[in-house]
């Protein structure tokens, strides 16, 4: 799998997935939009620890 995602990336996505999983276990948002949050918040960590997105990749987007 081809690495493209960039540190700038990695570390937004993260900050993003901290706020994401904080919301849902402080019971802020909750429901299906929690849900949804949440997967995404695994997604985005999943991604930048293997330095690679799916997306990025349909794009043709390289931020690395």
């Amino acid at each position: 799998m081809k690495k493209n995602i960039g540190n700038t990336d990695r570390l937004l996505r993260v900050i993003v997935a901290t706020v994401f999983a904080a919301l849902y276990f402080t019971d802020t948002i909750t429901g299906t939009f929690g849900t949804v949050l949440l997967v995404l918040a695994v997604a985005f960590v999943v991604t930048s620890l293997v330095k690679s997105c799916p997306l990025y990749s349909l794009m043709d987007i390289n931020t690395g």
